[in-house]
């Protein structure tokens, strides 16, 4: 094959079409691969030899939509490390293969022939999942003859207007439980320290809430001494974005708007904010800080860059690495409780199933995310997990089994893989554990991820291992 470079332009788009067909028979296979994993693991784990009920044990469950058959719970997270991915990508690949397979039959021919992206006909699996097995049957017929003519964006438009036709009683019960969802969310913080809210209420409340930034706004263009930070010109978009943030410390807001209605009362304040002078009187002699919310955030920064004695960031748990002055902004406006620093070379040992909590603190600051191979769960000391023996807590044997170094956080449904499969741990220290899936895949998981090991077998049972 000649080099890229030597490609003249009829040669260039000649390739970049065999690409094309190359990356989606590539991705078919993949969900073929799924869907013969699931195959593997359809039997009724209570048929195996042996096989003793106990709670967290493998079960069947369905993961596709009406008339897909049922596979091995537990089967999933190996598929997962595997595909290194997440157990929750791998139990979606697999749901959207069988719902393919079993609901969408003209569909799964049409990918086949690989006339469209393989996402998109995951994508229609996804969106007909809550249909009927006869409803989705008219899906089907709608979408097959068109996939591979329609552009993507038009093929699902046309697959989302006939879910409604197939079942238009369901699509009006989701409209109204739609209309009576609201909620506030919040975004993962990005590189620049940023985050987005986004939120859903009744559009009186929002039309308020959007005077009430407007005045703050106001009130933050005319005071350049409460940015001192930004002393430049702000543009309305940025002057909105601080305002909002004022009012999510609702006591200095509330004081900030006294301010400036006392300062210069030329004009009206607005409906939202209107107040009886009595009131306004009232609310001047209150010691508004008591109104502070509480809120425990855990930070991480080594005492060198604390002192500024060398450059450095913080890590603030569930809100990313920070800099030293977006700390001071994020703290700047609290009453601050420090607590001891824990010291992570401490190494200690009971004689006991459980963790004691200032174990299960330290191996959480050592490995704050999921230990189980291939998962991007972030767990931190503030979200809840399972604190697991690494190696397998033996109750008739040595005294000093629970550790630091015996310990690590794993989620619920990774914990139970390791337990009730026969999933093998070897400790390389506090922070690096060695897996081996019950089907033979080496994974290394540290502090910094997982990493594939090259595994020799030297002789039966043991191993030589290149990280």
């Amino acid at each position: 094959m000649a080099s890229i470079d030597d490609l003249d332009a009829p040669g260039l788009l000649a390739l970049a079409q065999q690409r094309v067909v190359e990356r989606r028979a590539g991705e078919l296979e993949d969900l073929r691969l799924a869907a013969h994993w699931a195959a593997l693991h359809s039997s009724d784990p209570r048929t195996d030899p042996g096989h003793t009920a106990v709670p967290g044990c493998d079960r069947l469950v369905i993961v596709g939509g009406e008339g897909t058959p049922p596979l091995r719970q537990l089967s999933l997270p190996e598929l997962g490390i595997a595909f290194d991915c997440h157990t929750n990508a791998a139990r979606s690949m697999v749901a959207d293969t069988l719902d393919l397979q079993h609901r969408l039959p003209l569909v799964w021919t049409a990918a086949h022939e690989l006339r469209c992206e393989i996402w998109v006909v995951r994508q229609v699996a996804r969106m007909t999942r809550q249909l009927s097995l006869e409803a989705v049957r008219l899906v089907d017929v709608a979408l097959a003859p068109v996939i591979g003519t329609l552009p993507s964006g038009r093929l699902l438009s046309l697959a989302e207007a006939k879910v409604i036709e197939a079942d238009p009683e369901a699509h009006a019960e989701k409209v109204e439980a739609e209309l009576r969802r609201r909620f506030v969310g919040v975004s993962r913080t990005d590189e620049n320290g940023l985050r987005t809210i986004f939120a859903r209420l009744d559009a009186g409340d929002a039309t308020w809430f959007d005077a009430t930034v407007e005045q703050v706004a106001d009130i933050l263009d005319a005071r350049e001494d409460l940015r001192p930070d930004t002393p430049r010109d702000l543009n309305r978009d940025e002057l909105r974005s601080l305002a909002f943030g004022w009012l999510a410390r609702p006591a200095e807001a509330l004081q900030l708007i006294l301010e400036s209605t006392q300062a210069a009362p030329i004009e009206p304040p607005s409906r939202s904010v209107a107040l009886s002078e009595r009131a306004l009187e009232l609310l001047r002699t209150l010691d508004l800080s008591r109104l502070r919310p509480k809120a425990q955030v855990f930070v991480h920064l080594h005492e060198d860059v604390l002192t500024r004695r060398a450059p450095g960031v913080a890590r603030v748990e569930t809100l990313g690495p920070q800099l030293l002055a977006q700390l001071v902004t994020l703290l700047g406006h609290v009453n601050i409780t420090m607590t001891p620093v824990i010291d992570l070379d401490e190494q200690r040992a009971v004689d006991g199933y459980e963790h004691p909590t200032t174990m299960k603190t330290r191996a959480r600051l050592r490995s704050p995310g999921d230990g189980f191979p291939g998962s991007v769960t972030m767990i931190g000391t503030g979200r809840a997990a399972d604190m697991d023996h690494p190696v397998t807590y033996d109750a008739d044997g040595p005294p000093g089994q629970t550790s630091d170094t015996n310990a690590q956080p794993l989620t619920r449904g990774h914990h139970r893989a390791k337990t009730h499969l026969p999933y093998v741990v070897w400790i390389i220290d506090s922070t690096t554990k060695l897996w081996k899936t019950p089907n033979g895949l080496w994974r290394i998981v540290d502090h910094q991820g997982t990493h594939h090991p090259e595994i020799v077998e030297l002789d039966p049972g043991v191993y030589s291992c290149v990280a």
